[in-house]
């Protein structure tokens, strides 16, 4: 059984094994063939320390991730998400590898929102606007500038200094969030806020919206107008059971993401489409697989 750190992580996994893998994981979620319930979520301390639970059976992999997650860290040395996962053999039972999950989290958002944007944005997207300024706000930058280049991109935070020190580091330039919204092609939402810091009205007509935060019924980062336009998830049942601006603005759901992947339902390219991101077990099992997989060939 391997026992692999972050920095373990970080030297064999690549967005371009990640992409792909989501994209296979997520097909096969829609389709049926994956045992996964709804996370359970243990308050250790309202709206600010959580503690996660992730099972999940694939065809290719099975396991759980543990997952805390504290709002209270932000701002401090402390990261908001921590976790481990662990994984399985599906076949024998015989336990994988253990794993830092950090980094997997971090990177297999990022990616799924990557793949969904490949599916649904608008032709010749140049444009991209960043609300916030966080490992999220980073990694999403670095997954689609993988699959694309920018002419212009955009941030913004709540806290002008992590702004200024995000457009620095990354080539961005700061703006308001309105003026960062308005005539972007493509908008990642990645705050830890429970208020809505996107309003609808800013969105050009075509543009595509990856939301990665407020995963707490009674959170919103998207106001109702957001929320009117045709809305993509990870998994309906999760987006119906634990996403705030999913079911205070009583949304419609056109899709989930695997639906799209294997073109089950339509890729609404002539909409102005939204992803509500949950993040699943199925996800961080792929991801920890392909790191399972590449720690052993390296080592063999």
């Amino acid at each position: 059984m391997l026992m692999l750190s972050e920095e373990d992580v970080a030297r064999v996994l690549t967005w371009n094994a990640l992409i792909p893998a989501m994209e296979r994981c997520l097909t096969a979620f829609s389709a049926g063939l994956v045992t996964q319930p709804v996370r359970s979520i243990l308050t250790v301390e309202e709206d600010k320390r959580f503690l996660g639970v992730m099972p999940a059976v694939t065809p290719d992999a099975m396991g759980a991730k543990l997952v805390a997650f504290y709002p209270v860290n932000a701002g401090t040395p402390h990261p908001t998400h921590t976790a481990m996962i662990v994984l399985f053999d599906p076949k024998t039972g015989e336990p994988l590898a253990a794993m830092d999950g950090r980094l997997i989290t971090e990177m297999r958002t990022a990616a799924v929102s990557a793949a969904v944007t490949a599916k649904v944005k608008p032709k010749d997207a140049r444009v991209l606007a960043l609300l916030g300024s966080g490992v999220q706000a980073v990694s999403h930058l670095e997954a689609l500038r993988h699959q694309q280049t920018f002419d212009d991109v955009r941030i913004w935070s709540p806290t002008t200094a992590n702004a200024k020190r995000f457009a620095e580091t990354h080539g961005a330039r700061v703006t308001t969030a309105e003026d960062a919204v308005r005539g972007a092609d493509i908008v990642v939402v990645a705050t830890a806020s429970m208020e809505p810091v996107l309003q609808g009205r800013w969105l050009k007509p075509g543009a595509h919206v990856n939301a990665v935060g407020a995963c707490r019924p009674n959170w919103r980062e998207l106001d109702d107008e957001t929320m009117q336009n045709t809305l993509i998830v990870d998994s309906r049942d999760a987006a119906t059971r634990e996403s705030g601006d999913v079911i205070l603005s009583h949304a419609t759901i056109y899709a989930e993401a695997g639906e799209l992947f294997a073109g089950t339902k339509r890729a609404p390219h002539d909409r102005t489409t939204v992803f509500k991101s949950l993040g699943l077990a199925v996800e961080d099992l792929a991801a920890a697989r392909l790191v399972y997989d590449a720690t052993r060939r390296a080592r063999a």
